[in-house]
């Protein structure tokens, strides 16, 4: 986590496709102006956790920091949402860095498809047959046969999403770590997952890949029928996300473990 010490005089505005975003929009482009993104010193979403996502797709090699605020739904992402001294805010804002993951998945055919996930790689039965997945770690294999629907592997910023839903650990944000975890295992029935160091190698072979399809999807890139995936940090890519001081992902990420 970081300050960032310099003026936001350029600013650029992206917005959701929800009514209360657009209005946000009008407003606060009459109020600060709107500039293309290549010239901006920072972008304003407006919306919620799943534009903050395509934003940050959007631009993964920019280097240009991300300030959200909520006028969606979810907002595990964004700040609250507030109209005036919008510049200051942003000088003052604390700033959280972090890595996407790289998949390289192989299909049926043979063609080897990628991806990038700022949340989670994750493998999910493509029909009614449960998953057949062995698993290696640095080119050992860690488990010669997982059951299941699927399995993920999720950053510390993804580890509150998808991966807490199917029950994996919470991971500070600044944590050197990666969260293996299943999803519905039945085989081997007490197998939690694992916690990974963030330069590990991970590689799930399908096993019965014809009789039991699977797919493998980074955010919301999916590759259907799959035969391998390899996962790993693409540690060469930082992306920087802007949170009002007091409320920055590493706070979010520890107070989401104190939540019942």
């Amino acid at each position: 986590m970081a300050t960032l010490p310099r003026k936001f005089e350029r600013i650029a505005f992206v917005a959701s496709d929800v009514p209360e975003a657009h209005e946000a929009l009008e407003r606060l482009v009459q109020d600060y102006g709107n500039v293309p993104v290549q010239s901006a010193d920072a972008i304003v979403a407006l919306g919620g956790d799943g534009l903050m996502l395509q934003t940050l797709h959007a631009h993964l090699h920019d280097r240009i920091p991300v300030y959200g605020m909520n006028r969606g739904s979810v907002g595990f992402l964004t700040n609250d949402y507030h109209e005036d001294d919008l510049r200051n805010r942003l000088a003052r804002s604390e700033v959280s860095i972090i890595h996407p993951l790289a998949m390289r998945a192989v299909d049926r055919a043979g063609k080897v498809h990628v991806g990038l996930a700022i949340n989670e790689v994750h493998l999910f039965r493509e029909t009614h047959q449960a998953a057949k997945v062995k698993i290696s770690i640095d080119g050992k294999v860690r488990l010669e046969e997982l059951i299941c629907d699927g399995a993920l592997v999720a950053t510390p910023a993804g580890s509150t999403a998808y991966n807490l839903s199917v029950f994996g650990p919470i991971l500070p944000i600044n944590a050197p770590l990666l969260a293996l975890t299943p999803i519905s295992a039945f085989r081997p029935r007490r197998w939690r997952g694992a916690l990974l160091p963030n330069e590990a190698k991970i590689q799930f072979d399908v096993l019965e890949a014809e009789k039991r399809p699977v797919n493998a999807v980074a955010d919301h890139t999916e590759t259907r029928s799959v035969t391998r995936v390899e996962v790993e940090q693409a540690s060469g890519i930082d992306l920087f996300l802007m949170f009002d001081p007091g409320h920055s992902l590493d706070e979010r990420v520890l107070a989401e473990q104190f939540r019942y």
